[in-house]
């Protein structure tokens, strides 16, 4: 009885590693594909029209600043409406790319 319990326990080890690998080796390739699709689309819109690019990475910048700005303060009527629920949802998913990025492309050896 006890080498079963000791090989399942080997086998139960092996495989969460195996799938721990896996899952990990998953999210580095998404995130290496996100910073490329990133970096592509930069350098299109770049080549397309600098200014607008320039113009456009501003208001990117000012949504950003907003949404941040909202969803760190406290909303005066209990709820946010329109344009402060979408600059707040659109500075979450922007910071949620961030910290995936951070966390997963840095060790994907494509930087």
């Amino acid at each position: 009885m006890g080498v079963r319990r000791a090989a399942r326990g080997v086998g139960e080890f092996l495989v969460d590693t195996v799938g721990e690998a896996v899952a990990e080796a998953v999210l580095s390739l998404l995130a290496c594909l996100l910073l490329g699709c990133l970096v592509l689309i930069i350098y299109l819109s770049w080549s397309f029209d600098p200014r607008l690019t320039i113009t456009g990475a501003g208001f990117l910048s000012l949504l950003l600043a907003h949404g941040a700005w909202r969803a760190f303060r406290a909303p005066p009527s209990g709820s946010r409406r329109g344009l402060a629920a979408l600059t707040a949802t659109v500075f979450g998913a922007a910071a949620a790319t961030s910290l995936f990025l951070l966390l997963y492309a840095t060790d994907c050896g494509c930087l």
